[in-house]
């Protein structure tokens, strides 16, 4: 019986592995190209390691200012640090009178959350809408309509209804107010799904696409997300076409800018996840298990 329970182990590991390699691989795939040589990337023959090395593909994609991958990554890193900052505050002050039973009519007020979750009122209505408060054009339209996210404030209020009550009922006795109770005892202790609500607003807010290709049309305001669309699915469109390059005698293709601004994208998330990672389990699992 223990045999059999080991080969299956085995076999999930071997598994996973494979998951993982096939997950992988393709943004491998594109780190390579992006620090190998042209000739070599149009020949077909970057796998895993980089040919003819170089670090030239950045230099050109983040020093040229027609490709604007510079300003798109700045755009999208003041999106994802104010944004979320600011939906981070909005889900826990929400979530904390929510997580109370003395206040009255709480489980309306979930569902008119989870009414709005459910049901939107569509692209056209939420334009004018957007429009009319100033919102088309502006830095917080990628703020602002997300802070508070039904999802994520379930967590957050399950979070809160699973600590003892007997800490706010100690605190009320040492004289603090319900204000320095929720900022001063249950804010410290909610790390956790804190963290978790952070990875996800700041994974959704950094690839956001729909929102500022609607109601972004200045350049300057663009984030990374619409340049790599005009770099890559887009080109030519805007004058942001890419082109063959000699560069201090490396040949640099469309191929290997397009790499480069892709991952460029995609390794500020990378590298903030792990920092996160061991709060992230954990404030997912809040409401699921209990004891």
């Amino acid at each position: 019986m223990k045999s059999k329970l080991q080969g299956f182990d085995y076999a999930n590991m071997f598994v996973l592995i494979l998951i993982s390699i096939v997950c992988v691989y393709p943004l491998w795939n594109i780190f390579a190209v992006s620090l190998s040589d042209g000739i070599y990337a149009a020949a077909s023959k970057v796998y895993l390691v980089p040919k003819g090395f170089n670090v030239e593909t950045y230099k050109y994609v983040l020093n040229n200012p027609r490709l604007g991958v510079a300003d798109g990554l700045l755009n999208s890193f003041l999106y994802t640090v104010v944004g979320t900052l600011v939906a981070v505050i909005m889900t826990f002050i929400t979530a904390y009178p929510l997580s109370k039973k003395r206040l009255a009519g709480r489980k309306l007020i979930m569902l008119v959350f989870m009414f709005t979750f459910i049901f939107e009122a569509g692209i056209i209505p939420n334009y004018i809408v957007y429009h009319g408060v100033g919102l088309v054009n502006s830095f917080w339209v990628m703020v602002i309509p997300g802070a508070i996210n039904t999802f994520l404030l379930i967590i957050m209020r399950s979070f809160l209804d699973a600590l003892p009550e007997e800490l706010e009922e100690s605190a009320h006795i040492d004289g603090a107010n319900d204000l320095q109770i929720m900022w001063r005892i249950y804010f410290p202790l909610t790390r956790p799904a804190i963290a978790t609500v952070c990875v996800f607003y700041s994974v959704s807010i950094w690839n956001q696409f729909l929102i500022p290709a609607i109601y972004l049309q200045k350049q300057s305001l663009k984030p990374i997300t619409l340049v790599l669309y005009n770099l890559i699915i887009s080109a030519g469109k805007d004058g942001t076409s890419l082109e063959s390059i000699n560069v201090n005698g490396v040949q640099l293709l469309p191929q290997n800018l397009q790499a480069a601004a892709v991952f460029l994208a995609v390794a500020p998330i990378l590298i903030v996840y792990p920092f996160a990672q061991k709060y992230f389990t954990k404030g997912m699992l809040i409401g699921s298990v209990k004891g």
